[in-house]
């Protein structure tokens, strides 16, 4: 249990690439990485991020709608945090500030909301900054690598 430890926030493609049979090699990370998450209740995602993984997964990587579906429902224990219009000021915010996309903004914005400490993605530059979040790209490191508090 992660009692008070840091928060992963897990971005699309890592979720995808547990699902990918093209990328054996980080097919395997991604899958240590979400079994580590998940052991630890370290992980956090958004809706959005859900809601991008379904569409890829079945359109893209040929999983059944059944089985994305009930990943889906699986992966929203992880708690992701409502849109709100808050939360799109949050990520209007960074949009303008850092420079970056609406929808990577938007990613940024639920993993604060989430209070994450490291956002995993290979998406952004590893290691930039969004306040108290930082990107780490999880296929150049272990799961429990970080020197996190678990």
């Amino acid at each position: 249990m992660n009692d008070g430890g840091d928060k992963y926030f897990v971005d699309t493609n890592v979720l995808l690439y547990a699902y990918d049979i093209s990328s054996d090699q980080k097919r395997r990370h991604a899958r240590k990485w979400m079994d580590w998450l998940w052991s630890n209740a370290a992980a956090h995602v958004s809706w959005q991020v859900l809601q991008e993984f379904y569409h890829n997964a079945v359109f893209k990587l040929g999983v059944s709608t059944a089985e994305a579906r009930a990943v889906v429902k699986a992966w929203s224990e992880w708690h992701p945090p409502d849109v709100t219009l808050g939360l799109l000021d949050r990520a209007w915010y960074w949009s303008d500030h850092a420079k970056i996309s609406f929808w990577d903004s938007m990613i940024v914005a639920a993993a604060e909301r989430t209070r994450c400490r490291w956002l995993l993605s290979e998406d952004f530059q590893a290691g930039r900054e969004f306040g108290d979040l930082t990107i780490v790209n999880p296929f150049e490191h272990e799961p429990g690598s970080l020197g996190v508090r678990l």
